[in-house]
């Protein structure tokens, strides 16, 4: 008899567990490898208790998650800031929309040849992302850190070509963003962002020579499509995910490498 109550017991558990299964909404979302990954599974038990099934998906580039998005191959993303979602609709004719913020990613300096920006030499090589957001940001910070002028014009989306003023010369590389950390063998420094300097093993905190202000335009969003954006499975996964639990993971875990958004 007591077999019989525990089998009953068990059938009844996997019984609910198969209908939680049937009932949970299963999402797909798309991040880059790094704090972005690592933020996501941590939300994922969060979500489950709200009935949300997160598979967390990487992609080691900037282009294909806004595409999979907008094709339907992904529910939801988490990679980008504003500007570079704004640029990619207008470009790409996305219709896709942001529906909270998620974390800012100062973006650093780095170099393996020099320990301060004060160390440059005229005709360093200086490596930065050659989209057109990121790099428009990577110009700002070295502007605002005294190497060069850019024309008030260009606005976030500032290029190479803006450089109004250039003392030191220094030459302006652009490479793929996911590409940067590679090239500090190649160039004197570097401006790499955050989540791809990471996962590269360096440390923001201890290796970045010069840092952007955490106060920014550039905080990272949680992007959907349009027609998706009222859907009850949304407003679920921005309370989790802006949780006082993953506020306080991302303040232990990345001491200040990353930062809470909201």
């Amino acid at each position: 008899m007591l077999r019989s109550r525990v089998l009953g017991t068990l059938a009844g558990i996997a019984t609910l567990a198969v209908a939680f299964s049937a009932s949970a909404e299963a999402l797909k979302i798309g991040v880059t490898p790094g704090p972005h990954g690592q933020i996501l599974e941590k939300v994922k038990p969060l979500a489950a208790k709200e009935g949300l099934d997160l598979t967390v998906l990487e992609f080691s580039d900037y282009v294909i998650p806004n595409q999979a998005l907008a094709q339907g191959d992904l529910d939801v993303n988490s990679f980008q800031h504003q500007p570079y979602l704004d640029n990619q609709v207008k470009d790409r004719g996305y219709d896709l929309v942001s529906v909270a913020k998620t974390v800012i990613f100062p973006m650093g300096v780095y170099s393996k040849k020099v320990k301060s920006l004060d160390e440059l030499t005229s005709g360093a090589k200086v490596a930065v992302p050659n989209d057109p957001t990121n790099g428009g940001r990577a110009l700002l910070l070295l502007q605002a850190k005294g190497l060069i002028k850019v024309k008030e014009s260009a606005g976030l989306k500032a290029s190479p070509l803006d450089i109004s003023d250039n003392p030191k010369k220094l030459q302006i590389v652009e490479l793929d963003a996911a590409q940067l950390p590679r090239s500090l063998d190649d160039v004197t420094v570097a401006v790499i962002n955050t989540n791809f300097a990471m996962e590269a093993g360096l440390d923001p905190n201890k290796d970045a020579i010069a840092r952007e202000a955490s106060e920014s335009p550039y905080a990272n969003i949680i992007a959907v499509r349009k027609a998706d954006k009222d859907k009850p499975w949304v407003a679920k996964l921005v309370k989790v995910y802006q949780s006082d639990e993953i506020k306080q993971f991302i303040l232990e875990r990345f001491k200040g490498a990353v930062v809470p958004a909201w």
